[in-house]
This record gives structure tokens, C-alpha cells and sequence, in this order.
């Protein structure tokens, strides 16, 4: 009977690193298709993935194709309501929320207290949630991607 077992242990491993292996390529694919370049993460693939998908769509449709940081933050926080950021002027980026034109994207499908910073140099030191931590860089810009812990106000 222990036979079995090792043996099963064995099958279920070699099963396990052909897996790994599987998502390793699969994330590496993405990453050259995307031109992303993973710094330091403490997130689940699904939402690398999300915030890569996001940072490209934006930066493909900023106009002239120069970089607006601002712009590219609050996009990777907030997703417009008809997912083209580029048809909004840059006062309406200001307003953020005001008048209804943006719904929250990492904040209402993962939680509030979701911050961005987004630049080609910056220094940063962040205290951040487990699982909720991403800095990678897109062609030249680079991203930080991080959520924080919220608590509610004693009064």
C-alpha cells in the first residue's frame, strides 16, 4: 500500500510542475505581446493580467502617443463607463467621479483603497495588503499598483 501512495505522490508532483511550467509560458507570452516586464509582485496572475490588459489599452489610445501619467493612473484605478478614455477631455479626468462618468475598476471588482503611480522615474516605499501589490513597467513607463488596507473611522 505505501507503494501506491509514493507513487501517487510522485504522479500528482510531475502533474503539478507540468502545470507551473504551462503557466509560466502562458504569463511569459502575454507579457511579450503586451511588452510588460514584471519588476516585483504580490498579486494573483488574473489581476496582472487585468492591470497589463488596462496599461496597454490606455497607452495605445493616448493621443500623438505620448505619455499622459495622470492619466494612465486613473485608468488603471478607474475604467469610463464606455470604456474609451480618450473621448473624455482632460477636465473631465480631473472631476474623476463628479457628474457620474466613471465607475470605479480595481476598486469595485477588488475592494476599495486600490493607489496608482504611474512615471518613468520614481522612488517609492508603500505598506500595501497581502496580494494587493504590482510594479511593472510597459514600454518605457513605468507602473505601481498597490491597495491598502481600509478601516473604518472610530469616533
Amino acid at each position: 500500500m505505501a507503494g501506491v501512495e509514493e507513487e501517487l505522490e510522485r504522479r500528482s508532483k510531475f502533474l503539478n510542475s507540468l502545470i507551473q511550467k504551462k503557466k509560466a509560458v502562458e504569463q511569459q507570452q502575454q507579457e511579450e505581446v503586451l511588452n510588460v516586464r514584471v519588476r516585483a509582485s504580490d498579486m494573483p496572475l488574473a489581476l496582472q493580467k487585468r492591470a497589463f490588459q488596462c496599461a496597454r489599452n490606455h497607452l495605445d489610445s493616448m493621443p500623438n502617443k505620448r505619455l499622459d501619467s495622470k492619466r494612465l493612473a486613473l485608468a488603471l484605478k478607474k475604467s469610463f463607463q464606455h470604456g474609451n478614455v480618450a473621448r473624455f477631455g482632460s477636465d473631465d479626468l480631473n472631476r474623476g467621479m463628479e457628474g457620474g462618468l466613471a465607475i470605479p475598476e480595481f476598486d469595485s471588482a477588488y475592494g476599495p483603497a486600490w493607489h496608482c503611480i504611474v512615471g518613468t522615474s520614481f522612488g517609492s516605499y508603500v505598506t500595501h495588503s497581502i496580494g494587493g501589490f504590482l510594479y511593472f513597467s510597459i514600454d518605457k513607463v513605468y507602473v505601481l499598483l498597490f491597495k491598502t488596507a481600509v478601516e473604518p473611522l472610530q469616533r
